[in-house]
């Protein structure tokens, strides 16, 4: 028999703070994360010099140094987010989560890109003076998924996610499917991702990230005809999902239920989105779900602001949705990479609930090659729905599609 899956606990680390009241404030000021990097001398051939990190970031004070060895940023920001969402659920400490109830499905683009270049340095000049015993631990790339489960003593199933952009929303997919398949009760889901030049540098060299760089309110620009890219951000989001009868049994906080999940492969290009596939990754979500495309009220679309991607992703979700509300959080924290799956999927659920939805930021000219949607633009838009969907895609042509449903007693 299918399980139903809900999720009773929510963790997160953003550039407007670790809350939805901090987070919901910040996209009502409607003004962004972005700032001017100040990186031109050292890297003087990259043109574009923006990015939105968490400014002061620093682990919590109670971890010992034995335990941060093992981390890089990324690392720290999901077990700080995932220590959060615990907490919230009512499981920090709970020795039910320590023996094989509880699993974890979360991942990043990359592990900690200080170690690739450690690791760098000792293959091209052979210097170890900076390389040690835990330099791989924080570089490879299922870095987050190993420390979340080693830092809590979760002995569950362990499924580690690195898909680029939908390595977040890939993790909640996967943890949805272990617990409504029987495998497991409970699961903690999401990414994260550390900011880096490096990261910045691979979509200059692709002419996709944005290069006002005297102008950062004003970018990146989804969906707008003046956009010009993309800009780097940082963060990471972790969710409790938890079987229904067994969140039900203890008396847990439910914020909404996973009722659909849809993954597919583009099988085309490895940069190029693909209008067909995306649609098809949203058809299978909402057959998952069981429901029709005119009962979701609301679609957090990916938009990354670029030309090709925007393009592919709108007229997918108005071939499928016709003309449902749809904006994008990319406008508030630029591109969180392995982290805005899990983000973007808390922002959808915490806006279903309170029935606010926040707009696109800087969409001033929508433009006429997108698809024929309700953007939602200007001072947000109040709606009443019962279904939002969140979807991702991302390069190696990995699409995904969350259906998440208003939880009702």
């Amino acid at each position: 028999m299918l399980r139903r899956v809900v999720i009773t606990g929510i963790g997160a680390i953003t550039a407007f703070g670790r809350d939805w009241k901090a987070v919901q404030t910040g996209f009502r000021q409607g003004k962004n994360a972005v700032v001017k990097m100040d990186w031109q001398e050292r890297f003087p051939e990259l043109e574009a010099c923006l990015g939105a990190p968490v400014a002061g970031y620093r682990p919590p004070e109670h971890w010992t140094r034995k335990q941060l060895r093992s981390m890089g940023r990324g690392s720290q920001m999901a077990v700080d987010a995932a220590e959060q969402a615990l907490a919230d659920a009512g499981l920090l400490g709970n020795e039910k989560i320590r023996d094989g109830r509880m699993g974890v499905a979360a991942g990043s683009s990359v592990g900690s890109t200080a170690d690739v270049g450690v690791m760098g340095d000792l293959v091209l000049h052979g210097n170890s003076r900076q390389f040690n015993a835990n330099t791989y631990v924080r570089m490879m790339p299922h870095t987050i998924a190993a420390n979340i489960g080693i830092f809590f003593g979760l002995t569950g199933r362990i499924i580690p996610t690195s898909s680029a952009c939908s390595s977040g929303s890939q993790g909640i997919g996967y943890a949805y499917e272990a617990i409504k398949y029987g495998l497991i009760d409970m699961m903690l889901a999401g990414g994260s991702e550390e900011f880096c030049p490096s990261e910045v540098y691979v979509f200059d060299s692709l002419y996709a990230a944005s290069r006002r760089n005297h102008e950062p309110g004003l970018t990146p620009r989804p969906y707008d005809t003046a956009r010009d890219g993309l800009v780097i951000g940082e963060g990471a989001g972790i969710l409790v999902l938890e079987e229904l009868q067994h969140a039900l049994a203890r008396g847990a906080k439910i914020y909404a239920e996973i009722v659909g999940y849809g993954a597919n492969s583009d099988g085309a290009h490895i940069t190029q989105l693909q209008q067909a596939t995306m649609q098809r990754c949203m058809e299978m979500a909402l057959k998952d779900a069981n429901i029709t495309p005119d009962q979701v009220g609301y679609v957090n679309g990916h938009g990354t602001a670029t030309e090709k991607g925007d393009i592919a992703e709108t007229q997918a979700t108005a071939a499928l949705f016709g003309r449902v509300p749809m904006s994008s959080q990319k406008s508030y924290f630029g591109h969180t990479l392995g982290a805005c799956g899990a983000l973007e999927s808390w922002f959808s659920i915490e806006m279903m609930n309170s029935g606010w939805f926040a707009p696109t930021l800087n969409l001033d000219n929508i433009d006429p090659l997108c698809g024929d949607l309700d953007y939602i633009r200007g001072e947000g838009r109040e709606i009443h729905t019962d279904y939002v969907v969140n979807n991702n895609f991302a390069f190696g042509g990995v699409n995904t599609s969350l259906v998440f449903k208003r939880w009702q007693e």
